[in-house]
């Protein structure tokens, strides 16, 4: 039996910490990124994305070398974009070696086959780029799972914490922002969507505190989001 339910024709879904844990990302991710930046950007210099990356960063930190301030970037968590571009290269090669493969918690799975059964659309907006996105859900331990999705958003359209990015991403989908539910772990980021006009609810599914103000998923199995097309066609 569901403990919540949520009308609306899109779901917005945070990765890290929402539907996948965030040791994934802070341990086996960077931890196969770190050390391996330099390397990269000598091997693979002659390409036009690694020359793109490399030159961003120069813009980013004039008088710098690029691949200092790269790995400096990653040891600081810091989202600068050449930083996110060159992570999901460097992840790629992991991915398609198979030294990397992403988790899902499986009741997370369970729940997003559900809703898409159900007629809901399913997109993505995490920090992470669109590419690394991809490569998340295309080497993923249950499978490839794109076709579930609808689409995917990385902070290119705007930081996760500023209303703003939750407006253009509704006007993106082509949807009224009250028919989006937006699930993520992190306040911040639930108030900005809060604030835009968007339905929320907050992941708890590891360390994250549940704010009384919103609904706590602690277990997606008790999830239900229907499309509200699907209850008038019925």
């Amino acid at each position: 039996m569901t403990a919540l339910s949520f009308r609306a024709e899109v779901a917005l879904l945070d990765i890290e910490g929402t539907i996948s844990p965030i040791a994934f990302v802070r341990e086996t991710l960077f931890g196969y990124s770190r050390g391996r930046i330099g390397d990269y950007l000598r091997a693979h210099a002659g390409e036009p994305e690694t020359a793109a990356i490399v030159e961003a960063t120069r813009a980013l930190a004039p008088g710098r070398d690029p691949a200092e301030a790269l790995e400096g970037w990653q040891a600081q968590d810091v989202k600068a974009p050449p930083l996110k571009a060159l992570q999901g290269l460097i992840w790629e090669s992991g991915y398609v070696a198979g030294a990397i493969t992403s988790p899902i918690f499986p009741d997370a799975l369970a729940a997003l086959r559900r809703w898409r059964a159900a007629g809901v659309r399913l997109y993505v907006y995490s920090s992470g780029s669109i590419k690394a996105q991809d490569l998340f859900f295309r080497h993923n331990a249950a499978g490839d799972l794109r076709p579930l999705l609808s689409g995917c958003f990385d902070t290119g359209v705007g930081p996760k914490t500023e209303p703003d990015s939750y407006v253009a991403i509704a006007r993106a989908i082509g949807v009224e922002r009250k028919d989006v539910l937006f699930l993520s772990d992190a306040a911040g980021e639930l108030r900005a969507a809060e604030t835009a006009g968007l339905q929320v609810a907050q992941a708890v599914k590891e360390a994250s505190l549940a704010e009384p103000r919103w609904a706590a998923v602690a277990d997606f199995d008790q999830v239900d989001v229907s499309a509200p097309f699907a209850a008038a066609q019925a």
